[in-house]
């Protein structure tokens, strides 16, 4: 297995090949074929061409190791797959290089971060000098809001590793924590009846305007935190039903955005919610969980982070410096089973989703070395 070291060139050309496979959110989420085939035909191919074996889980998910067999596992690399969808972006599968950034859909959210620590985990892996296992994931997820796919990566990898990196555009700062997110399904049942005769039916728009002011009552009293901000409850969607004039509605759909403090436990919550949201008869109510994500926090002068700063120094790198992230990730699975977690990556997240998206060149090499820094430092 000869070293491939990282270089600017096969950053380059990896961005590219990413940005010009699609892998693009749809209803069909993890499971739709262009996300599979982006993690099999873009992807995998470049860590066995390196030597380095590979397998796919049952959610479609990338797994390697490298490093002496039997040995523990001190990191975990984790990378996604998915993408916003391309939207009215131009040209958004090109590839564009400008000789300073890489411009396409993804690659200031996942896809630069991914080339990033991919050159990372294969220079380490082929390079001689790992002491200890690392793990490395490309989850098909990425846009998705749950925690299907790094829980099926966890247990397909066999191994708890002590630490995680998630491979994902921050910027470069590392982000020590994100509340996470609980979506509460409410549906509303009521009767109807032509307007003319309303006495005739059950309104459910009646049942829509109390829960939204117990809704604004539960958010006004909800925990909140110095760095992360407050926990909310936010109503989202509203939709009724049938879509016919003159008539008394008989349904209504609503969704709920509650963000979660770190450590709250999204069945407790849900299970508050629906002593809350109640209505009186002759209407009828249901409160459904829908997908959550945990909340994360870790400490700034803790063993992870603590570890990459050392890291990044022993390497002549820049430290990094530290926030916290308003979006929700993997981070808080990570953390609630043990694995210390952040998120690092290349990549502006102010340009997640829009029409412009691009990263510099520079950043994703200093990235790609900042990882290696650390592979070594935990595993070498």
């Amino acid at each position: 297995m000869s070293h491939l070291p990282i270089t600017e060139d096969r950053l380059v050309t990896w961005m590219q090949r990413f940005v010009r496979h699609p892998s693009e959110q749809t209803d069909m989420m993890e499971a739709d074929p262009a996300v599979l085939s982006f993690v099999t035909e873009a992807v995998r191919p470049l860590l066995e061409e390196a030597g380095i074996a590979t397998r796919i889980d049952s959610f479609g998910n990338l797994i390697a190791e490298a490093g002496p067999a039997g040995t523990e596992m001190p990191l975990l690399l984790l990378g996604y797959a998915m993408t916003h969808p391309a939207n009215r972006m131009r040209d958004p599968f090109a590839g564009e290089h400008d000789g300073g950034a890489v411009r396409g859909r993804g690659v200031s959210e996942q896809k630069s971060a991914l080339a990033a620590t991919l050159a990372a985990f294969i220079s380490a892996a082929t390079g001689g000098r790992l002491k200890r296992r690392v793990g490395f994931a490309l989850l098909t997820a990425g846009e998705t809001g749950r925690h299907d796919a790094v829980a099926v990566a966890l247990d397909a990898l066999g191994a708890t590793p002590r630490f995680g990196i998630l491979a994902i555009g921050t910027g470069g700062k590392i982000a020590l924590g994100n509340r996470g997110r609980l979506d509460v399904d409410v549906t509303i049942h009521g009767k109807s009846s032509h307007s003319s005769t309303p006495w005739a039916g059950v309104d459910v728009t009646k049942g829509v305007r109390i829960l939204l002011e117990r809704a604004e009552a539960i958010g006004a009293d909800l925990p909140s935190h110095d760095a992360l901000g407050p926990a909310t409850l936010t109503c989202t969607a509203i939709r009724t039903a049938p879509n016919a004039t003159h008539t008394v509605q008989s349904e209504a759909r609503m969704m709920f955005d509650r963000r979660l403090m770190p450590g709250e436990e999204p069945e407790t919550v849900l299970a508050g919610l629906r002593e809350a949201f109640t209505l009186d008869a002759p209407l009828a109510i249901e409160v459904e969980r829908g997908p959550f994500m945990y909340g994360s926090i870790v400490d700034e002068a803790g063993p992870l982070v603590s570890s990459i700063q050392s890291a990044l120094a022993q390497a002549g790198l820049a430290e990094r410096d530290t926030f916290y992230s308003p979006g929700s990730l993997d981070a808080g699975y990570l953390i609630v089973n043990g694995i210390e977690a952040v998120k690092w990556g290349p990549g502006d997240p102010a340009q997640f989703h829009t029409d412009e998206e691009r990263v510099a060149v520079a950043d994703v090499v200093d990235a790609a070395h900042g990882y290696e820094a650390t592979i070594l430092r935990l595993a070498g």
